[in-house]
Parts: C-alpha cells; structure tokens; sequence
C-alpha cells in the first residue's frame, strides 16, 4: 500500500506569510499589504553541481543559491509609496526573512538583497497591483563551513 490513506494533508494560512527586512521594518510586508497573488520565492541554480570525470561524476556543493523575491504589493497602501521612495534613496535593503504561508515549513532567510526592476505600472484604475522584486542569496550545505 501507498501511505495511509488518512494522513492529514495540512493547512496553508494565506494569512501567515510575510516579508521582514532586518534593517528597514517600515518595507516589512503582511497579507493586509498584498494582492491575492502574495509572496514568492524562487531559488536559482542548482544546489550541488556534478562535474563530469572520465568514469562519473564528482558532486561539489553549492554554499549559495541566487534567490528571487516577488512582492505582489497593492499600490492602493501607503506602503507601496514607502517602496517607490526607497527605490529613490538606495535599492540595498540587506537581508529579510520570508515567513511562508505554511506552519510546518521554516522561515527563509535570504542574504545581501536589493531592490530590481519593478513591473509596470498600468494607471487605467482597473489594476490595483504593483509588483516589486528583491534579490540576494539562500545559505545551504552549512556543513561546507565546518
């Protein structure tokens, strides 16, 4: 058999997940700041890279990945302006911890972040969205420090 057919399947709180910059608390972001399309995270590259031998291959892995930030804020909120002038000031915003939108699954926190581009604007008041973009880097393989 399978698995046990009456394993719980969990819950996803669209209301949990949040992004919290360590060193400008007026850009963190909740649920009441977004749109319904939320927060998303995308890790880039792979986690180990194989080097091809003659007989195989040779693992070396990665200390980092790049990360990906996607903000879907609502421009109707104050705080979509507090990004909009931060842009202006300094993209660098340093490192955020990303709280998903499950209990079970452990906060991300991404290092050395920036603002990037931001998508467009469309003023037609049919669009209440403004989506903005963060990247930095993603630790893993902690047991190369060692």
């Amino acid at each position: 058999m399978a698995g046990n057919p009456l394993q719980s399947q969990g819950v996803l709180n669209r209301l949990r997940a949040s992004v919290i910059w360590h060193n400008f608390p007026q850009l963190n972001v909740t649920p009441a700041f977004l749109g319904e399309e939320g927060i998303s995270l995308r890790l880039e590259g792979d986690a180990t890279t194989r080097i091809g031998t003659m007989t195989g291959t040779v693992t070396s892995p990665e200390p980092y990945m790049p990360a990906s930030i996607t903000i879907n804020l609502l421009r109707t909120q104050p705080l979509s302006d507090l990004y909009k002038q931060q842009m202006e000031t300094n993209t660098v915003l340093g490192d955020c911890t990303i709280r998903p939108d499950s209990v079970t699954l452990s906060p991300y926190d991404i290092i050395n972040c920036s603002l990037s581009t931001p998508t467009e604007l469309i003023f037609n008041g049919k669009s209440a969205g403004w989506v903005i973009t963060a990247t930095g880097f993603y630790l893993l393989n902690s047991q190369l420090w060692g």
